[in-house]
């Protein structure tokens, strides 16, 4: 008992720490409304639980070797006192880079969308529900004839996200055609191509759930089919900016990689996690553009401006809830890094933490928008007699 006290003291107090935090901060009542508006409307952790799950599932099944049964066998938590549970030390150095960027998608894309954007591919195509419909007629309607171009690239990069299983699939087998350096390069290209659609693919979830958001903040009742439509006419006005974010993370991120598998580029994958943070840093620093072109009929223009007069008025409340966002996406890295570590090579107990695991981010991660949204609306307040609302 004497021996434990010295790990009880720093939880006892790291929880009351916490516990003071979320109930005398000055955005409680955004973080409130928004736990609210995620138990209303289910959905929104869902879906962030289901493609997080996916991702893992694709990685699961492409990267991690299963030699028998038992490799997966349940019974493996059972052994969970016997597991050598890793220190903070050990494992802090590889979370503030993926909370970092769990901070960025609540304003940007907060999930990856990978293997399910090709369901998604499919389902543009076969225009389900009027979305490949509505897609086009919100292009022509907001770009004119520059929606000719921006439609081709997102079929170009529909129809690479389709083939991108095939390729990765066939890959060993097209040994014998081309060169290896040859297969690695189209590999890569399609990659890098398909990225752009499972990107705007995750902008528009995350613009259809901002709409849900705010049928829950405005007390409206919706139709389904009819909220995709609208969703996908506020996501026309969402592109752009999210164009410029396609744009700077290709050239930041994407192109670097892709160079490096036609030239020599020494130390490419070095610089990594330098472009990743520059990259969320970016968006961070914008954070408010992607929610005000969703919620108004602006232009790009507009809503940097608009942005520029909601950090000038709004600056502690954002630093708070950047504040509550970094310690909550922090808290889960940790977590999942000291459980990835204490389990190893149990597989059976890995698949079983990273369905936990998926689900504890989708809820956080749905909490943080809703809240996000809420807090956004609260503080916009002074500017609701400019809002021009598509009737």
């Amino acid at each position: 008992m004497v021996s434990s006290l010295p790990r009880v003291y720093p939880l006892l107090g790291l929880c009351g720490g916490y516990a003071l935090l979320m109930f005398f901060n000055p955005i409680r009542r955004a973080l409130g409304d928004g736990f609210r508006c995620i138990t209303r409307f289910k959905r929104i952790w869902l879906t962030f639980a289901l493609l997080g799950f996916g991702y893992f599932i694709f990685q699961f099944a492409t990267f991690t070797p299963i030699r028998n049964s038992a490799d997966l066998d349940l019974n493996q938590v059972i052994s969970l006192p016997s597991w050598r549970w890793p220190t903070f030390i050990e494992i802090w150095r590889e979370t503030p880079l993926p909370a970092l960027e769990g901070v960025a998608g609540i304003f940007d894309n907060a999930t990856t969308t990978y293997p399910l954007s090709i369901l998604a591919a499919v389902f543009m195509i076969i225009n389900w529900r009027g979305l490949h419909g509505a897609l086009l007629r919100a292009l022509w309607k907001r770009y004119r004839f520059w929606s000719y171009f921006i439609y081709l690239i997102l079929l170009l990069s529909a129809l690479a996200s389709l083939f991108k299983p095939i390729v990765f699939w066939r890959l060993p087998e097209w040994g014998g055609l081309l060169p290896a350096s040859g297969l690695l390069q189209i590999s890569a290209t399609v990659d890098a191509v398909a990225f752009i659609f499972e990107y705007l693919f995750g902008v528009y979830i995350q613009v259809y759930l901002i709409t849900v958001c705010l049928a829950w903040v405005k007390g409206v009742s919706f139709e389904e089919g009819e909220l995709f439509r609208f969703a996908m006419r506020r996501f026309s006005y969402v592109l752009k900016w999210a164009g410029i974010v396609v744009l700077f993370s290709t050239l930041l991120v994407r192109l670097p990689l892709l160079l490096a598998y036609f030239m020599n580029i020494p130390g490419v994958l070095d610089y990594l996690p330098i472009q990743r943070s520059v990259m969320s840093g970016l968006i961070i620093a914008f954070c408010s553009v992607q929610i005000s072109l969703a919620l108004h009929n602006e232009s790009l223009g507009d809503a940097i401006r608009a942005h520029r007069r909601f950090i000038w008025q709004n600056a502690g409340p954002l630093g708070w809830f950047l504040l509550i966002c970094g310690i909550h996406f922090f808290g889960i890295m940790i977590c999942d890094a000291v459980v990835r570590g204490a389990i190893a090579d149990r597989l059976g107990a890995l698949f079983l933490w990273k369905f936990i695991f998926a689900c504890l981010r989708g809820v956080i991660t749905a909490w943080l928008l809703a809240s996000w949204v809420c807090l956004f609306r609260q503080r916009e307040a002074l500017r609701l007699h400019q809002e021009k609302w598509i009737q």
